[in-house]
């Protein structure tokens, strides 16, 4: 049901003006399930689009949904800003992340899973339907590479219900005593990969392809597990953890090891949702139910299958025609040289000449902003160079440009943000790198995010120091600048400079009461400025009629 509309004089809290936080989440991965449904989309975009979908689901189930039943749980009274309490949103994100999920597994099963093998060659199959020969081959490959990992985990008085790690994926086996005639129930974690491909002679182009779940090729033999007992049932599932612990970072005395405990917490966090298969028998289901201390609400039915995630990997098959036709990113004409002439401009001469605004993904990351690091990290007249790091891809350049400016003598100094949600483990790790090759690394400010993206460069050129900078609003990512929409702006305007120093100062200082003439920093200054501008504007409407207010 949705609230009646508020009333044209409402006061600006009155709860009818607000989305709800939670639920305009939800909205929001609709539009990405949208591009999955929409038939224009190439057949392989759109299954990339299920995994996106099914990937981003267990995001929120882990932090959001896991949020509010901690403040459940802790008896939290307060209205969100549209008026409900945690009980009240939890119930309606039950119903709205629920229908998402059926909506997203009808479409794999239903529509992409059929067109994808009459369309493209490309077969998920059931393990029933293989060949005898493909089932054989499975088999050999079952003995050679799966058996070896499997460890079943029964559960009984001498054997403790054993410990299912998050997001992973299990099997629920039911068994029955031969002689006592008592049933019992054993786990098995299922390994990677989760499709199996099964190879065969086929001189057809393109060359098909068949993929079997790991789970069905794991039922089909698990009675090779269980010598003497009597198979009753087997069924994967699923479960997802609660990822809000909560934190207290004004009295951690080191924040590394405070996330590094947060982590290491997070591992044996409260389950907040268990995936079944639909066809798993009531007993199984109590158990674990049971022995998770969930609810009826937290156990989702699955008609399909379970995890859609693992449809990242048919992305990777090699099919031009059933994807988009790839973007290459333009060199912007500033950065455009031919060859690699000695008398080429070096990325200083050319910011010299004025600002360079980049825009990614249209823009190359390369070409400008990791260029920017790299012909820094090099340059004899680079002094130093100062970073933040939110979140950047695995094989990083950035990285690696800056442990070689380490490296060459110059002053580093990166702060690295290890609160980055579900980035915590690649940014310690990252951090520890980076502090191993003679890097200054900070961890963040304590009660604050740092999402800065900012750099600062510091040369000196004949005598004189001259500073260059890079502020931006993506990650330094060379991967997702591929992706995402982003601007970046390489400057040595001197003012800007100063500000970035000064940011700098106190990023990794004790320096708050810092002064900055061209930009907005929050939260010191940003939204005083922000409201001054916006009542300014209220003003022109008033005495003029132009008030004008563009926001993105």
């Amino acid at each position: 049901m949705q609230p009646s509309p508020p009333p044209a004089n409402a006061d600006l809290d009155e709860p009818r003006l607000f989305f709800n936080r939670e639920l305009s989440w939800v909205d929001f991965n609709w539009r990405v399930l949208a591009l999955a449904i929409d038939e224009r989309t190439p057949l392989l975009e759109r299954v990339k689009f299920v995994a996106i979908t099914a990937s981003n689901l267990d995001e929120f189930i882990q932090k959001r949904i896991g949020g509010l039943r901690r403040q459940e749980a802790a008896g939290v009274t307060q209205l969100s800003d549209d008026g409900r309490t945690p009980t009240e949103q939890l119930r309606l994100l039950h119903r709205a992340t629920t229908q998402m999920h059926q909506r997203m597994t009808a479409l794999w099963e239903t529509e992409l899973r059929p067109r994808l093998a009459q369309e493209a060659d490309i077969h998920v199959l059931n393990y029933a339907d293989l060949s005898t020969e493909q089932r054989a081959l499975l088999y050999e490959r079952f003995h050679d590479e799966i058996y070896q990992v499997l460890t079943p985990l029964a559960v009984d008085p001498g054997h403790p219900f054993p410990f299912i790690s998050n997001l992973s994926l299990s099997l629920a086996v039911l068994l029955r005593d031969r002689r006592r005639g008592t049933l019992h129930f054993a786990r098995i974690k299922l390994p990677q990969p989760r499709l199996l491909e099964v190879e065969g002679e086929c001189t057809r182009n393109p060359k098909p392809h068949y993929f079997v779940p790991v789970e069905q090729v794991v039922t089909a033999h698990v009675e090779e597990l269980f010598p003497g007992m009597e198979l009753v049932s087997v069924h994967p599932f699923r479960v997802t953890r609660n990822a809000d612990v909560r934190r207290n970072e004004e009295e951690a005395e080191d924040l590394l090891e405070m996330i590094s405990a947060e982590l290491r917490e997070r591992r044996f966090a409260e389950v907040v949702r268990l995936e079944v298969d639909q066809a798993m028998p009531e007993y199984d289901r109590q158990l674990l139910m049971r022995e998770l201390n969930l609810r009826p609400e937290d156990v989702w039915e699955v008609d399909g299958l379970l995890d859609l995630t693992c449809l990242f990997a048919l992305t990777e098959i090699d099919r031009p025609a059933l994807k988009y036709e790839p973007w290459e990113p333009v060199i912007p004409p500033e950065l455009r040289y031919e060859g690699e002439s000695k008398d080429a401009p070096n990325i200083f001469a050319i910011i010299r000449r004025g600002d360079l605004m980049v825009h990614h993904p249209y823009d190359s990351f390369a070409v400008s902003t990791q260029r920017l690091l790299e012909e820094a990290a090099e340059d004899p007249n680079v002094l130093a160079i100062k970073q933040t790091l939110y979140r950047t891809s695995d094989d990083s350049p950035i990285v690696a440009a800056l442990i070689r400016a380490a490296e060459r003598g110059k002053q580093v100094a990166v702060l690295v943000e290890v609160t980055a949600r579900f980035d915590e483990a690649n940014n310690i790790e990252w951090a520890q790198i980076l502090e191993n090759a003679g890097v200054h690394v900070t961890y963040g400010l304590v009660g604050l995010k740092t999402h800065t993206k900012a750099t600062l460069i510091v040369r000196n050129e004949e005598g004189r120091i001259r500073t260059y900078c890079h502020i931006g609003t993506g990650n330094y990512n060379p991967k997702t600048a591929r992706l995402y929409t982003d601007l970046g702006l390489l400057t040595c305007r001197p003012e800007l400079g100063r500000d970035i120093v000064n940011l700098f100062h106190f990023l990794t200082g004790y320096a708050p009461a810092q002064r900055y003439e061209q930009t907005l920093v929050a939260p010191v200054y940003m939204r005083d400025r922000f409201e001054a501008l916006i009542d300014a504007e209220i003003a022109h409407q008033r005495q003029s009629g132009n008030g004008r207010i563009i926001a993105k």
